[in-house]
C-alpha cells in the first residue's frame, strides 16, 4: 500500500514538472509563431535586404529602413557591456572571495534591490541627473546621447552580471583554490589564475544576460537616448534602437507600418538568439578543450 501511495506520488510530482516544461515551450513556440506568422508577410512586399541595410524611415512615404537603429541598438549594448562587465565581475570576485559577511550583508541586498528598480525609475535618473550632467561637462546642445544611454544601461545590468557571475565562482570546488594554495600560490593569484579560469563559463553566461538586458530595454533607453531615427553620429549625438522604434510607433501604426514593425521584431529577436547560439558555442568548445 505505501509503495503504490508513493509510486502515485511520484507520478503526479513528474507529471506537475513534465507539464511546467511543456507550458516554457509552449510560450516560447507561441511568441516565435506569432512573430514569423506576422512579420515574413512583410518580406513578400519588401526587399530584406533594403529593409536591413536602409538608412531612412518614413512610414508616410513606405520607407522602411532599419540600419540606423540596428547599429543605434550595438552601439549602447556594446557600450554598456563594456562599462559594466569589469565592474560586475570585479564586484562578484570581491563579495566571493575577499569581502567578508559584515560587507556581504550590505551589499547582497544592494544588489538585489539595484536589479528590482523599475526601468522607469531609471529612466528618470538618468534624464533629471546623467544628462544634465552630461550636457554641462561636454558643453552639449542636448545631454541626451549614446554616452548617457550606455552609463544608464550599464548601471541596470550591473545586478545581473554580478549575481551570475557570483554565482558562477561560489560553484567552483574548493579543491581547485585548495590545491593551488599547496603548491605554494598566493591567495590573490589562486583566485586570478585558478578561480575565475574555472568560473569563465558562468561568468560568461552573466555578461550574455547583461547583453540581452541591454539590448531589449526600452522604457529608460527612450528617456535619455535621444530618439533620432538616422545614422549614429558619434557617442555624444542621439540615437533610436530597435525596440525604441517599436514601442513609440506601435500604438498608432497599421497595415504595412505595423507589418514593418513586427518584421523588426523579428530581426531583433534573431539578433538575441544569434548572440546567445555563438556565446554557447563558446562555452561548449570550452568545456570540450
Amino acid at each position: 500500500m505505501k509503495n503504490d501511495r508513493k509510486y502515485l506520488s511520484e507520478n503526479i510530482m513528474r507529471g506537475i514538472f513534465l507539464f511546467s516544461a511543456c507550458v516554457c515551450i509552449i510560450a516560447v513556440a507561441m511568441i516565435c509563431i506569432f512573430l514569423f506568422a506576422n512579420g515574413i508577410p512583410f518580406f513578400q512586399k519588401h526587399s530584406l535586404w533594403s529593409f536591413l541595410t536602409g538608412q531612412q524611415w518614413s512610414p508616410l512615404r513606405e520607407i522602411f529602413g532599419i540600419m540606423p537603429m540596428i547599429i543605434g541598438s550595438f552601439y549602447i549594448t556594446i557600450g554598456a557591456v563594456l562599462l559594466a562587465s569589469p565592474i560586475g565581475i570585479l564586484t562578484a570576485v570581491f563579495m566571493t572571495y575577499f569581502s567578508n559577511n559584515r560587507i556581504n550583508r550590505v551589499m547582497k541586498p544592494a544588489v538585489a534591490l539595484l536589479a528590482g528598480i523599475p526601468s522607469v525609475v531609471y529612466g528618470f535618473f538618468g534624464m533629471m541627473l546623467l544628462v544634465p550632467l552630461t550636457k554641462d561637462l561636454l558643453n552639449l546642445s542636448s545631454g541626451k546621447c549614446v554616452l548617457v544611454a550606455s552609463v544608464l544601461l550599464a548601471i541596470m545590468v550591473l545586478p545581473t552580471i554580478i549575481q551570475t557571475s557570483a554565482a558562477a565562482l561560489s560553484a567552483v570546488p574548493g579543491n581547485y583554490y585548495e590545491g593551488s594554495l599547496a603548491l605554494g600560490a598566493t591567495h590573490e593569484y589562486s583566485v586570478l589564475h585558478v578561480l575565475i579560469p574555472a568560473a569563465r563559463p558562468g561568468i560568461l553566461s552573466g555578461v550574455v544576460l547583461g547583453i540581452g538586458r541591454a539590448i531589449g530595454e526600452t522604457t529608460a533607453v527612450i528617456m535619455v537616448a535621444g530618439n533620432q531615427a538616422r545614422m549614429p553620429q558619434g557617442i555624444t549625438k542621439g540615437i533610436r534602437t530597435l525596440t525604441v522604434n517599436i514601442m513609440m510607433e506601435m500604438g498608432y501604426a497599421a497595415d504595412v507600418h505595423r507589418d514593418s514593425l513586427i518584421a523588426t521584431g523579428v530581426v531583433l529577436f534573431v539578433i538575441v538568439l544569434c548572440i546567445n547560439s555563438i556565446f554557447s558555442y563558446i562555452n561548449r568548445r570550452r568545456v570540450i578543450q
